[in-house]
Order: structure tokens, then sequence, then C-alpha cells
């Protein structure tokens, strides 16, 4: 009777077994077949004295959708796959503004959008229409509070092909939702790193769109880095006086919709370059102690300028009173790489200050010369207002004379015009821009050599702002089947593994022991009673 037990046991082990096997095969069909993997970047997240902005979560794991979809369809759980070329603005300002559930968006970006793919003529006409769109998109995603997961990614071949695999789908009316799926243990799906999608029509090619990350984290005091450099000027014999001072500044930190896209080129790259060309030609000049001029020339390359100017703020803080006092003025270049025939420069004392008539006379013969304007934009500062438009209001506000020069004839409004995903080397001209990227690349090496004590000054950026992490991830798109295929699949799988186990039992071990197996055991008190019983028996027959 032990016998026996034991071979059930082995026997019903056996079935086990086969179960499980079967469940293998169906995850395996599930979890296997990935289409590809880009990389994505993430809309920017922020907060403004506490006030949540961008998009909110960064994890992402539902099934791709298209702007095709059914009035009236639930896309709690759909990942919306928007082509910037075709976009819809008034569909993302609706569910913006009225909050309506999303699973997530996903923006694709023109591949001329790359920073390694230089664009060209024949892309200018289509770069202009990206543009009015994408100024439209950012300054709306920017400014609103999103709790899904926003993602920007170039478009390509694989991708494409993707997309158009999910129109297809919805163009049939029947996109997937919540309701429709959901078959398999989600815990052993995660446990495994992988996730799977369900119910579409079988002739359909559908998609999962799966992001495995951390949810971001507040970055715990960012820092902010400000660079300055001297060119010392030269004292005539005898002279004990300090010689006075010119400051040439330009703030290089960028804000955009995409952090890890936001590049800067014109804002405030262009300003970059300007100033490292100044200190270039001018240390020429002051190498030579003929040409070396009778006042001293400060460059000043600051961080935080999106956020008020705030790395400028704690620059001028660390200078010495005496040192403040010697400045006579300060130039800050904003955006002067991408302009037609006229720049501005900005100023917060009046026009009859004589600096600034001196400031503006200067520029304005040059200009004159050179064949284009420059025009003089007075704007008074509140100093009572910690908004801060322009840099030279900075200065201006510890009494420094300072002006902007700038190719914008306005003040931008707060994370505006700062480094966005239209300021890139396609909306500059692209010949100034290629001499630019070499200038700044030889220029970086040379502003140590050719400045006096260069120093770096590491600061921490306070304020109003707060910033999260996870900007950019790798984007799994996989490809999975129907329930309706995997339930056939199962029901095969299943009809062929019980006819081959049942072959093997008939073969080696006899039909009896297969029907045995589906027989109800005797209850252990039957058995104890019928043992008992040959007990009984056997001892009356000894007596």
């Amino acid at each position: 009777m032990a016998h026996r037990k034991a071979r059930e046991r082995d026997m019903l082990d056996s079935v086990y077994s086969m179960l499980a096997l079967v469940f293998i095969l169906v995850a395996c069909v599930e979890l296997c077949d990935a289409a590809t993997v880009v990389d994505v970047y993430r809309l920017i997240q922020y907060d403004i004295s506490g006030v949540p902005f961008g998009s909110r979560l960064a994890s992402l794991n539902h099934h791709a959708g298209s702007l095709h979809f059914s009035p009236g369809a639930d896309l709690s759980r759909t990942v919306v796959m928007i082509p910037v070329r075709e976009l819809n603005i008034s569909f993302v300002t609706e569910y913006v503004s009225r909050k309506h559930p999303l699973g997530g968006m996903l923006f694709l970006l023109p591949e001329i959008f790359r920073l390694e793919n230089g664009g060209g003529g024949k892309d200018v006409r289509e770069k202009e229409v990206v543009k009015n769109v994408l100024l439209e998109l950012e300054k709306l995603l920017v400014h609103a509070k999103l709790p899904y997961p926003v993602y920007f990614a170039f478009e390509n071949d694989e991708i494409d092909a993707v997309l158009d695999d999910v129109k297809k789908n919805d163009a049939t009316g029947q996109p997937a939702t919540a309701t429709t799926g959901g078959l398999v243990d989600n815990s052993v799906i995660e446990n495994a790193g992988y996730f799977v999608s369900y119910v579409y029509p079988l002739e359909c090619e559908l998609y999962k769109l799966v992001i495995p990350i951390a949810e971001p984290k507040k970055v715990a005091s960012p820092t902010i880095t400000n660079i300055q450099g001297w060119l010392q000027g030269l004292k005539a014999d005898g002279d004990a006086n300090q010689l006075p001072t010119i400051a040439i500044v330009a703030s290089y930190d960028t804000f955009g919709a995409a952090p890890a896209l936001s590049v800067g080129s014109d804002s405030n790259g262009s300003g970059v370059v300007a100033l490292l060309e100044v200190a270039r030609l001018f240390s020429l000049l002051y190498s030579n102690p003929k040409t070396r001029g009778r006042y001293n020339i400060l460059f000043g390359l600051t961080s935080g300028g999106p956020y008020n100017y705030n790395g400028t703020h704690k620059w001028l803080r660390s200078f010495d009173q005496r040192l403040r006092e010697s400045i006579d003025y300060a130039i800050c270049l904003n955006s002067v790489g991408s302009w037609n025939n006229e720049l501005w420069i900005h100023v917060s004392k009046p026009p009859e200050n004589a600096y600034i008539k001196q400031i503006f006379e200067g520029f304005t013969n040059v200009a004159e010369e050179l064949g284009f304007k420059v025009g003089l934009k007075h704007k008074k500062i509140n100093i009572s207002n910690p908004r801060v438009a322009w840099e030279h209001e900075q200065f201006s506000r510890l009494r420094v004379t300072a002006a902007t020069l700038s190719e914008l004839s306005a003040a931008p409004e707060l994370l505006e015009s700062t480094g966005g995903l239209l300021d890139s080397r396609h909306f500059v001209d692209e010949t100034s821009f290629i001499r630019s990227v070499q200038l700044v690349a030889e220029s970086l090496a040379e502003l140590a050599d050719h400045t006096d004590e260069v120093i770096m000054q590491h600061e921490v950026l306070d304020g109003m702002f707060t910033f999260y992490d996870s900007t950019k991830a790798s984007l799994n798109i996989y490809q999975v089947a129907s329930v309706t295929f995997d339930l056939l699949l199962l029901l095969v799988l299943g009809s062929y593994l019980i006819v081959l186990f049942s072959f093997l039992v008939i073969t080696t071990r006899g039909l009896d022991d297969l029907i045995s197996l589906f027989r109800r055991p005797p209850s252990r008190k039957v058995e104890v009673s019928q043992e008992k019983l040959a007990n009984d028996n056997y001892e009356c027959v000894m007596v």
C-alpha cells in the first residue's frame, strides 16, 4: 500500500509539472516578442513655491494608442502616440485643461530635430510649420500639472512602423480598454521584469509601451556654477588709483519642456559664444603693453538665468564693495544668434544717464557701419518684485550701471524663451552656427590662457524652484497577442499535453493506472476500519 501511494504521488507530480509547463509556455508567448527599444525624454517636473507643474509620473505600463480613437473612448490606460507633424493642439489643450484621464502621452519629434542631424534647406518649410506647433505645445505643457507620464521621442523607421500598426488597430473602432483584458497575474509578470497587454482584435498588431523606471525624486540642493576671468588693464606710471572695470556677462543655463533636450543654442549659447570671442580678441590686445587698455575687463559666465538670474545675484553678492564700485558698466549678452537686422539694448536706468548714453551711442555707430540697427528699451525695475526679467537688472539692484544686448524686443515671461525644444541649431543660421560651435570648442580651452585669475564659484540654487530627476529613460515596446489567440493556443497545448501524458502512462504502466488517477481515493477512515477488521479476523483465526 505504501508503494502504491508513492506511485500515485509521482503521477500527481507529473501532472503538476505538465500544468506548470503549460503556464510557462503561455507566459513566454506574451513576454518574448519585443518590437523595439527607443530613448525617450520626459517632460520637466518642477515646483514653484510648492505648486506642482509638469509631468508628475515617470513609469509607464500601458498599451499604445493614436489620435484616431473613437469618440468617448476610455484612454485612462492608453499612451497616445502623437507625431508633432500631425499634432492636433486642440486635443492636447482639451485633455490638459479639462483634466481628462490618460495613461500617458508620447510626442514624436521629426528626425531633423536630433542634435547630430544638421537638417538642410529642403527641411526649411517643414521646420517652420513644426516651429509654430511646438511653440504652442511647449508653452501649454510646462505651465500645466499632468498626473501621468509625458515623454518625447524622435521618429525612426521602427517607431513609425509601430505607429502605423496602432493606427490600423484604432481605425477598427475597437481599441483596448481597462475592461478588455487581464488574465495573467500581474505580480508574477512584474517579478519577471516584464509587462503584458491583452484583448484586441485577432487580426491587429498590438503593442505595449513600458518604461520600468523608479518614480522621480526631488533634486536636493541643485548646484549652480559661476565662472569669471580678468584681463588686467595697464596703469600709467605713478598712478595709484584703481583702474575702472567693464564687465561682459552671459548666462548659460536653460529651461525647456524636456530638460534632456534643452541645449539653448540661441538662449543663451549665442551669448556665451559672443563672450568667449570677445575674451579671445581682447586678450590679443592686452597681451601687448602698447595696445593694453586703461581699464580692466571682467568676464562672467553665470548660472541660473531662467530662475531670476539667481547665479548672477550670488556672483555679484560675492564681490567686495570696492570691486562693485569700480565697475563703470556691465554689458549682458542674451540671445544674439537668431536675428535679422535689428538688436535691442535694454536698460533700467534712464537713457539720459551718462554711461547709458555712452553705451548706446557706441553700439549705434558700429551698427550703422555694419548695416543694421540697434534700438533702446528702457524699463524701470521694482525692487520689491522678485521677478527678474533681464540679467542687467541684478546689477541695477546693486546700483551698478548695466545693459542687456538681445534680439528680443521685450522681456520674456517667466520660464519662456530660455532654451526650449525649439532653441536648437536647426532654427539658427546653419553657417553661423557651425562657426560658433568651432569657436566655442576653441575658446573654452583658451579662456584660462587669455584671462587672469579665473575663478569658479559654486553655489546652491535657492528661491522658489524645486526640480526632479528622471529626465531620460528607455522605452520598451512589446508586441503582444490577443486573449483569443492565447486561449486557442492554451487549448491546443493543453490538449496535446494531456494526450501525450495519457499515452505515456498507458504504454508504461497500463490503462488501469491511468484510470486510477481519476478515481476518488478511499478516505483514511475507511482504510483504518478495513485494517482493523483484518486484524480482528487474524486474531480470531489464531484463537
